[in-house]
């Protein structure tokens, strides 16, 4: 049985994943053990998980393979740099010692860090994608759509999956990008570049698409199948170290938003706009690969990807009758396509038969900590707890939930790409108007406006939303159901302040309802989180809901937790109330050091 690791890193977002014989074994992000938010650096400590989750040492591996082709994205960069000589020299010598003394030096480093002499393999980082989308799919024969900022020259591409065999079809080349296009406005906006694009998507709904035609005007053009071309005018990124460039601000009125500042309508109708240009430019290219591969079901990865609401209007709109979107759809995600890609394409696995869902496991893919491993750690710090009966859990949890409280859920293995999907969340009432500006303000420490997404029970999904089919990984967007809907009390004031309007009942589940009535839902399975679903029917029984507010065990700033330790010590440090550890629960009232004064928002760089 072959056994393959793939890898991610030095760019951002590192990660390792192991797959045995053609199935998942483990993967997991770098960051959640170094505690350095898309920390891109060798992942040594996500390699060490693997092995120790496969039963295996590097020694005993058959292939290493990493996510991308250095020397092919070395070109683009030296060509990109000649090509506009010399305005970007000091953008050149600010990446020249990355490149030389890690990035050309890739199979030296593995060997060394691993101490391993067998094979290493690089996959095309599209490619990755494209794997990584298809072989974890439900689906046998697909097409495979791919978008991202960029990847070597690539930044999208398109494809077929069919079988064992992954084949790229067409790719769009760099500088042209519609995710380097979405970046730049997350930047303008005043949100960081390769983390703030969610923000920026949560953002607008509050806006309205003001600057939709000035966009396609002046900065860049759709074309019918898709592809955009981008006006170099207005950017920064291949001879400086911006995102734009001086004629960008010109266009809209001022320089970027100050980060942290106030968030004005400015930004509120950029962000309308930048997303209304991504999803038309989405929909055209989910049009033209249905017609050019005539598949009935479609794949896709890539960091845009991950735009929810893109992926919504596909669902609804596009042509193909479903989609599958690999959860972990940035670099981290790479690692794990990578693998996958040697696997069926070099050592010739078969792939696993699907279980009624996908073949990714709920994405349930990093560690665990058993019962015993988390008593002894309760024991030794001495930290007060009640050990719950079996079968106890979910009720305990559920009515903690109903009772208005805000309770963290670390259970099981934790979840791998950028989502929490009830092993590693903080749960709250969807009920209660105010859960939403309290989970923002006193838990996660972050923007008012941010939308929280609803965890559902998987057969009761269409009873709250227009969605009926599975959405296991919080990657679609989908309308509340128009019964359960109010009328808006008013709309945004002249001094553009959100908090009013955020906390405005719109539905019978406010806390979840965001500002244009939508959600991102999360359908839970009993085959893959058996925890989860039981808090949910309990929930159900006492509330006559099923559905709770899901979102990722941490506070800005910060990785979602990873192990007892960093669980805990979110849980003292905000205003949570109750936490469960497998089989513990644990009061915040009767903690020793729940009356610190520690503020979180002082302990991390807010991005």
């Amino acid at each position: 049985m072959p056994t393959t690791l793939g890898l991610s890193c030095f760019y951002h977002d590192a990660a390792a994943a192991l797959v045995r014989d053609g199935e998942i074994i483990a993967a997991a992000q770098e960051e959640r053990f170094t505690r350095r938010k898309y920390d891109p650096s060798f992942p040594t400590n996500a390699i060490l998980y693997c092995l120790e989750e496969g039963d295996i040492t590097a020694r005993g591996l058959d292939t290493v393979v990493f996510y991308d082709k250095p020397l092919l994205t070395f070109d683009r960069l030296i060509r990109s740099y000649l090509n506009v000589a010399p305005r970007g020299l000091q953008s050149w010598l600010t990446s020249m010692p990355r490149w030389i003394s890690q990035k050309l030096h890739i199979p030296e480093i593995i060997r060394k860090q691993l101490h391993y002499d067998g094979p290493i393999l690089f996959v095309p980082h599209h490619l990755a994608h494209a794997a990584s989308a298809f072989y974890p799919s439900p689906y046998d024969d697909a097409a495979i759509l791919t978008i991202d900022g960029v990847g070597e020259w690539a930044t999208a591409s398109y494809g077929v999956g069919e079988g064992r065999e992954v084949r790229i079809l067409r790719e769009m080349h760099f500088p042209d990008s519609l995710g380097l296009l979405y970046s730049a406005f997350t930047y303008f906006c005043g949100f960081k570049v390769n983390s703030g694009e969610y923000k920026l998507m949560g953002l607008a709904p509050y806006g309205q698409p003001k600057y939709l035609e000035v966009i396609k005007e002046k900065i860049a053009t759709i074309h019918e199948d898709g592809s955009v071309a981008l006006n170099l005018e207005y950017f920064g990124f291949l001879d400086r170290l911006e995102m734009i460039s001086p004629h960008f601000s010109e266009l809209f009125g001022g320089p970027p938003r100050a980060r942290e500042s106030h968030i004005t309508r400015r930004e509120m109708d950029l962000a309308a706009s930048i997303q209304a240009f991504a999803e038309e430019a989405m929909l055209k290219m989910v049009n033209w690969v249905h017609t050019e591969t005539d598949k009935k079901y479609l794949c896709m990865a890539g960091g845009v990807a991950l735009n929810c609401v893109g992926n919504g209007r596909i669902l609804r709109d596009g042509p193909f009758e479903d989609i599958w979107i690999q959860p972990s759809a940035g670099d981290a995600g790479g690692a794990l396509g990578a693998a996958l890609a040697v696997q069926f394409g070099y050592h010739g696995s078969e792939r696993p038969t699907s279980d009624g869902l996908d073949r990714q496991k709920g994405s349930y893919l990093g560690p665990s900590f058993s019962e015993k491993e988390i008593e002894a750690f309760l024991n030794i710090r001495g930290y007060p707890y009640r050990k719950l009966e079996r079968g106890e859990a979910a009720k305990t949890v559920a009515q903690a939930l109903a009772d208005g409280h805000i309770v963290g859920l670390f259970s099981g293995r934790m979840e791998y790409g950028p989502r929490a999907l009830g092993s590693r969340s903080i749960l709250g009432n969807p009920l209660l108007v105010e859960t939403q500006r309290t989970m923002n303000l006193r838990i996660k420490y972050r923007e008012s406006f941010r939308p929280f997404a609803p965890a559902v029970s998987f057969e009761h999904v269409n009873d709250y939303f227009e969605l009926d089919r599975p959405s296991p990984y919080m990657l679609i967007v989908a309308q509340v159901q128009k019964s359960r809907c109010l009328p808006r009390i008013s709309e945004i004031p002249n001094d553009d302040d959100l908090l009013p309007v955020v906390s405005q009942k719109r539905s019978d589940i406010p806390a979840v309802t965001h500002y244009d009535y939508s959600a991102r839902i999360q359908t839970v399975h009993p085959q893959t989180n058996p925890l989860f679903h039981e808090i949910l029917r309990w929930f159900e029984e006492i509330t006559g809901y099923a559905v709770v507010v899901n979102t990722s065990f941490n506070v800005r700033g910060e990785p979602i937790v990873c192990t007892p330790e960093d669980a805990y010590r979110c849980f003292v440090r905000t205003e949570m109330e109750y936490l469960y550890m497998e089989g513990f629960w644990l009061v915040k009232s009767e903690q020793p050091r729940s009356k610190e004064k520690t503020d979180w928002r002082n302990e991390f760089e807010l991005d």
